[in-house]
């Protein structure tokens, strides 16, 4: 299972502590979805960041339907509180 995590932390876990952009880039063309779930990696200061499948719209309720407490579901929408 993946933890949230931010594309930073993702990027340090690889060894390559300056290429969150690569991973960003790698979630944005996951084409497998359901099984690496990239709805759960958010940029820095806990924006959310977009979500290629369905918009952020989706990718906000995937996080609350997890337990993760989701501003709103604009683009400026942030993460109030990790899920446990």
């Amino acid at each position: 299972m993946v933890a949230p995590s931010r594309t930073a932390s993702l990027a340090e876990m690889a060894g390559r502590p300056r290429a969150s952009r690569a991973v960003g880039t790698a979630c944005a063309s996951n084409s497998i979805a359901l099984f690496v779930p990239c709805h759960r990696v958010v940029q820095a200061g806990g924006r959310l960041g977009s979500y290629g499948f369905g918009g952020i719209e989706n990718k906000a309720a995937l996080l609350r339907h997890e337990g993760v407490k989701v501003s709103d579901a604009t683009p400026s929408a942030r993460l109030i509180e990790k899920a446990l």
